[in-house]
């Protein structure tokens, strides 16, 4: 008898999550599911790799850091938002 009230509200909570689940997913270009803070962690993790690549190979031919952190600033804003 209690197994008949059950499966009805089982359902139904499935159902309710499914259409919540679809109604808030974006898709970007990233090949992983993400919300704003993971994106923006991904940014600060590019923007220390490309800082390291820059001082390392494009510094001592005479480019600032500055272009690079220009560069990193632009990345991680089309990276939080469109990602």
């Amino acid at each position: 008898m209690g197994d008949t009230h059950e499966t009805p509200l089982a359902s139904a909570s499935l159902e309710e999550d499914d259409t919540l689940e679809s109604a808030g997913e974006k898709h970007g270009f990233l090949p992983i599911e993400t919300n704003w803070f993971d994106r923006l962690f991904i940014s600060v993790v590019i923007w220390v790799a490309l800082s390291l690549f820059w001082f390392r190979f494009v510094e001592p031919l005479g480019l600032s850091i500055w272009i690079s952190n220009a560069i990193a600033v632009v990345l991680a804003i089309f990276i939080v938002r469109k990602g």
